[in-house]
């Protein structure tokens, strides 16, 4: 099947700034792609040059089997850029309306549908939106026109969070509906419940792209176990992935990277009473990523 998005050697300069450098990256159809990285990555400057918005110094993209260059397709994508300006004086529904008519028409109740998820009040003239407001109406003309490609840059903006979680519920669907989402951000939570893969993007340069599942299992998790008797430490000590042992009587506490099925073993020589284990926490994977440690990190691709 033809990925949704193809980008081989994109590269893009502003002056002697780099913008983005030498991108090759494939987002498929049907999955929620989610780009992370700081601001100033090089996140938007990606988005734009997908959307033919600026051009590359070299290389190519092509969006939905064509060349990014091809006004046709623009209709098929829905965008909210990261920047969203709404200042006139008409009223948000007549703005929405304006711009189905532009993308050839929305299905029946489509606008009204969406403004009630996302509780936007489309009677307001847009100038005197609040910046929250003004994101629910982003949000909802990009989805309108149920598109094949939804690129959403830094999309929960402005959002409280129960907003927050209708709108990644709105994701989700778009995804069972078999059309394609990437959701550009430098927070890790807004894409971290949703994605099923996600790029991580540091000073221009895409580092890696990782399946969310694969980050799961390699991510750092806090272990303690309770035994029904005093362990000795040195049945725990040396153990692949573990560090920060703590063993105190018949407890034992510690932090694995990686897979805990040595530890798991190790416990189960004993009699274990109570076992807890924490969420894994991915926040430290990024932020190997988006450190100067991170910098010359070679490019990975997850199958």
């Amino acid at each position: 099947m033809t990925a949704v998005v193809q980008a081989e050697g994109l590269t893009k300069y502003y002056g002697r700034r780099r913008g983005l450098e030498d991108l090759t990256l494939d987002i498929r159809a049907g999955e929620i792609f989610g780009y992370l990285g700081p601001n100033g990555a090089g996140k938007t400057t990606t988005i734009r040059l997908m959307l033919d918005v600026i051009r590359p110094t070299r290389g190519q993209v092509r969006v939905l089997g064509v060349d990014a260059r091809q006004a046709a397709v623009r209709s098929r994508i829905g965008y909210l850029p990261g920047e969203l300006v709404l200042d006139g004086r008409e009223r948000a529904r007549d703005h929405l309306a304006f711009l189905a008519r532009q993308r050839g028409g929305v299905p029946p109740g489509r606008v009204e549908a969406l403004a009630e998820r996302l509780d936007a009040d489309l009677s307001v003239p847009m100038r005197k939106l609040s910046k929250g407001n003004k994101q629910k109406i982003g949000l909802i003309q990009a989805f309108m026109h149920e598109p094949e490609l939804l690129i959403l840059d830094e999309p929960t903006g402005g959002l409280d969070p129960l907003v927050q979680q209708e709108f990644l519920a709105m994701v989700r669907e778009v995804r069972a509906a078999g059309r394609t989402v990437l959701m550009s951000s430098h927070v890790l939570a807004e894409v971290e419940h949703v994605s099923d893969r996600v790029g991580i993007v540091r000073a221009g340069r895409l580092v890696a792209v990782e399946n969310v599942a694969t980050l799961r299992e390699r991510a750092v998790r806090t272990v303690e176990f309770h035994f029904d008797a005093p362990v000795p430490r040195e049945a725990f000590e040396g153990l692949p992935g573990v560090r920060d042992l703590r063993v105190e009587g018949a407890s034992v506490r510690c932090t694995i990277d990686g897979r805990p099925d040595p530890l798991v073993k190790a416990a189960a020589r004993f009699t274990v009473v109570h076992m807890v284990s924490a969420e894994p926490d991915l926040e430290e994977i990024f932020l190997t990523y988006y450190s100067e440690e991170g910098r010359d990190h070679d490019l990975q691709v997850s199958a």
